[in-house]
C-alpha cells in the first residue's frame, strides 16, 4: 500500500476516516463532519457500541451532505493514555476495515490529539505505519480471486495532517522497518519447496544491495570448523545445510563488538527419525521463524541506515527422515568441543543454535547475543500466543528487551535458569543430552542447553517464539499468517540502547 501525507483538507470523496476519543469526544475533523451531516456522526456513535473506546469503530455509509462513499470513526480511547502503539493500532484498524472493502483509497484525517503525549506529526506517522503493517497480504499463489469479499482492494492511503513534511520524515524510517517485517512475513509464509536452506541463503544474499556484507558457509566449511551439531540435523536431507553471516556496520567507531542476533532456520521440520504426527505438520514450514526474524531485522537496520554495528547469523537446515538421518542415541560433537547425546531428533533447533552461537562468539566477540527460535511447543502451553519466552543470563539485557517488547507490542516473559534445571540435561555417556529428564520444563531445559554454549561474560538472551511467529487470528497491526515477530522488538532494542554509541 502506498502512503502519502498532505495538509489538503478538501479531499472528501471516496472512503474517509476520522478519530474519536473515549466518551464520544470527536477530533477536529470529526466535529466538522458531524456538523456537516447534521449530527449523524454522534448519533451513529450513540446507537452503536463505539463510544470512542480504543479498538472500537463505527461506519457511516453515504453520509448526508458529503461526497464521501463511507466515513469511518475509529476510537482512540483516553487521550492521556494514547501511545505510539495506540496510534499504530488506530491506523491498523482503518486499514483493516477497508482492506477488502472494495475501496482502493482511504483518506485519514490525523488531527492533533489534545491532551496526548504524542505529537501531531508523530501521531500521523504512526497511524500510517500501523496501517501499512496491517495492509500486508500473502496471496502470491492464488490464481483466481473467486471470493470477491476476500480480495484486497486497498492500494493507497492519504494521511491529512497539519505538518505533512514532518510526518513524512518521521515515517521514512518506519517504512524501512515495515519492509523488514514484510520480508520476514514473506519468508515464514513461503512453502518448504520454495524456501529451503540454499534458497533462504539466497534471500540473505539479496541484502547486499543495501550494504550488508553476506558470507555463506556450506557444509564443507562447516565441517572444517567442527560444526557437528548443526550438520547432524541436516544430514538426512537432500538439501545442503547453510550458515549465513550478515554484517551491517553503520557505527561511527569500532571500539565495541557488534550487537549480534542468531536465528534458528529449520526450513522444514518433520522431526527426523523421531517423526512428528501428520496432523499439522504442514505448519512446520515456519520452523525457520527465528532465522526469518533475523533476516528481516538486518534489512530494517540497513534500510534505515542504523548507526550500529550489527551481525545476524542464521543456521539453515532441513530436518528429514532418511537412511542418512541421525538416529536417537547418536552422539555428535559441537564446534565448541562439547559432546551431545541426541535423545530426540525432533529437538533439533537447539543443535543448530549450539554451533551458531559458538561461531558468533568465536568470530565476533559480540557486545551481546540475542537468539530467536521457534524452539518448543512447551512455550505455547505456558504463554499461548501472547508472549515470547525470554531466558537470559543478564538482567540489563532482559529489562531492555522487556521494555522494547511493551513499546512495540511484541511482548516477552522471563523464565528462570538455574542449576537444578541444568542438571536435567546431563547425559550418562556425553557432556549433555538434547532433551531434559521426564519431559518436564521443556522450554527451560532447552534454554539451559543453549546456555552451555555461551561463554562466561557474554550477555545473552534467548527468545522462544514458537507461539508468536505465526497467528491464526488477526490483531491491530498483524494479519493472519506469519507475524514478523521480533523485527520491531529488536529494532527498538537497538535504537533505544545501542545505536550511535
Amino acid at each position: 500500500m502506498r502512503i502519502s501525507f498532505t495538509d489538503d483538507r478538501d479531499q472528501l470523496s471516496g472512503a474517509l476516516a476520522v478519530f474519536a476519543l473515549k466518551g464520544k469526544m470527536l477530533s477536529q475533523t470529526a466535529e466538522a463532519f458531524d456538523a456537516r451531516t447534521g449530527g449523524a456522526v454522534r448519533r451513529a456513535m450513540e446507537t452503536s457500541r463505539a463510544k470512542g473506546d480504543k479498538g472500537k469503530s463505527v461506519e457511516l455509509l453515504a453520509p448526508a451532505n458529503m461526497d464521501a462513499d463511507r466515513l469511518l470513526v475509529a476510537g482512540l480511547g483516553d487521550a492521556d493514555a494514547l501511545t505510539i502503539a495506540g496510534a499504530q493500532a488506530a491506523g491498523g484498524a482503518v486499514a483493516g476495515h477497508y482492506k477488502t472493502s472494495g475501496q482502493d483509497q482511504v483518506t485519514v484525517f490525523a488531527d492533533p490529539i489534545e491532551g496526548a503525549a504524542i505529537g501531531a506529526a508523530e501521531f500521523a506517522a504512526h497511524v500510517a505505519y500501523g496501517a501499512l503493517l496491517k495492509s500486508y497480504s500473502f496471496d502470491k499463489y492464488f490464481t483466481k480471486k473467486s471470493d470477491s469479499n476476500s480480495r484486497v482492494t486497498l492500494k493507497r492511503m492519504v494521511v491529512v495532517t497539519d505538518d505533512p513534511k514532518a510526518a513524512k520524515k518521521a515515517f521514512e524510517s518506519l517504512e524501512k522497518i515495515a519492509e523488514g517485517v514484510f520480508l520476514t512475513r514473506d519468508l515464514v509464509s513461503e512453502p518448504a519447496n520454495i524456501i529451503y536452506p540454499e534458497s533462504l541463503a539466497d534471500a540473505c544474499r539479496a541484502l547486499a544491495s543495501l550494504g550488508v556484507e553476506v558470507d555463506v558457509l556450506g557444509e564443507e566449511r562447516m565441517a572444517e570448523l567442527g560444526m557437528g551439531a548443526l550438520l547432524g540435523v541436516g544430514q538426512g536431507s537432500a538439501r545442503e545445510s547453510q550458515l549465513v553471516v550478515m554484517e551491517w556496520n553503520g557505527a561511527k567507531s569500532g571500539k565495541k563488538g557488534p550487537v549480534t542476533f542468531v536465528g534458528k532456520g529449520v526450513t522444514f521440520d518433520t522431526g527426523g527419525i523421531s517423526i512428528k504426527p501428520a496432523a499439522g505438520m504442514e505448519m512446520m514450514k515456519w520452523d525457520m521463524g527465528g532465522a526469518g526474524a533475523v533476516i528481516g531485522l538486518m534489512k530494517a537496520l540497513a534500510g534505515r541506515k542504523a548507526k550500529v554495528h550489527a551481525v545476524g547469523i542464521v543456521g539453515l537446515v532441513e530436518n528429514m527422515p532418511s537412511s542418512t538421518a541421525q538416529r536417537p542415541g547418536d552422539v555428535v560433537t559441537s564446534m565448541s568441543g562439547q559432546t551431545i547425546e541426541v535423545i530426540n531428533t525432533d529437538a533439533e533447533g537447539r543443535l543448530v543454535l549450539a554451533d551458531a552461537l559458538h561461531y558468533a562468539q568465536e568470530r565476533f566477540k559480540p557486545q551481546f547475543i540475542v537468539d530467536l527460535a521457534t524452539l518448543t511447543g512447551a512455550i505455547i502451553t505456558s504463554l499461548g500466543n501472547e508472549y515470547a519466552g525470554l531466558f537470559s543470563n543478564d538482567d540489563t539485557l532482559s529489562a531492555q528487551l522487556a521494555k522494547a517488547g511493551e513499546a512495540e507490542n511484541e511482548k516477552v516473559w522471563r523464565f528462570p535458569l538455574t542449576d537444578a534445571y541444568d542438571k536435567m540435561i546431563n547425559s550418562q555417556i556425553a557432556d549433555m543430552k538434547n532433551v531434559g529428564t521426564g519431559g518436564k520444563a521443556g522450554s527451560i531445559t532447552a534454554a539451559q542447553f543453549l546456555q552451555r554454549f555461551i561463554r562466561r561474560g557474554t550477555p545473552w538472551a534467548h527468545l522462544d517464539i514458537a507461539g508468536t511467529a505465526w497467528t491464526d487470528s488477526e490483531s491491530a497491526t498483524v494479519p493472519k499468517g506469519g507475524t514478523g515477530y521480533g523485527v520491531r522488538l529488536l529494532n527498538r532494542l537497538v535504537a533505544d540502547h545501542y545505536e550511535g554509541k
